[in-house]
């Protein structure tokens, strides 16, 4: 019993270890590279500057292949638009996901 609990603090010690790593790593991507990965087996997008790699969550997204449709490209708008329901302008996403999207952060767009 022990040992599992020691293994579950030492995998989640690496995970934060690597997440942090990853999020204070100064990668950056030209629009043409980020462009490359426009599928949904390899999905980048760019929201306000930031690259992000959601190939992992591409089946997950609750609104189908709306994620693909700006695959490969800037997807701000989409990310923070509206989605707009008779006498209603409803945000696009939970609060939650503006958290989440930290963790398919890989780097910046170069400028």
């Amino acid at each position: 019993m022990l040992l599992l609990l020691v293994k579950i603090c030492f995998i989640a010690a690496h995970k934060s270890k690597v997440k942090s790593t990853v999020a204070n790593s100064k990668a950056s991507y030209s629009k043409t590279e980020v462009m490359l990965h426009n599928k949904r087996t390899d999905c980048w997008i760019i929201i306000k500057d930031k690259v992000y790699d959601v190939t992992s969550y591409v089946e997950e997204h609750p609104g189908g292949d709306a994620i693909l449709a700006h695959a490969g490209d800037d997807s701000t708008e989409g990310f923070y638009g509206y989605a707009f329901v008779p006498y209603l302008a409803l945000p696009q996403h939970a609060t939650r996901v503006f958290d989440m999207i930290d963790d398919f952060y890989i780097g910046d767009l170069q400028k």
